[in-house]
């Protein structure tokens, strides 16, 4: 069974989530981890930041990601680390 067959049968997951979650997919590299911007995320897929926000949380609460927040050198936040589980 593909991902795919997995994301498209979860009723429970709202159709926001489902879109983020492909995104995703096909950002992430063979690891099956990636670290795009919500920003960036947003714009690519027309969708507003707290649409996406939302989406990920979605994710996170159904077991499909694990979020690693990130942090530069002088302590600031850069993107998130995506783990597709």
């Amino acid at each position: 069974m593909s991902f795919f067959d997995t994301i498209y049968s979860d009723n429970a997951l709202p159709h926001r989530a489902k879109t983020v979650y492909m995104y995703l997919q096909n950002m992430s590299v063979s690891t099956g981890q990636c670290w795009p911007g919500i920003r960036t995320i947003a714009a690519d897929l027309a969708l507003s930041r707290s649409t996406v926000k939302r989406a990920l949380v979605d994710l996170e609460k159904h077991g499909y990601i694990e979020k690693e927040r990130r942090y530069r050198g002088n302590g600031s936040s850069t993107s998130n680390l995506y783990k597709l589980l």
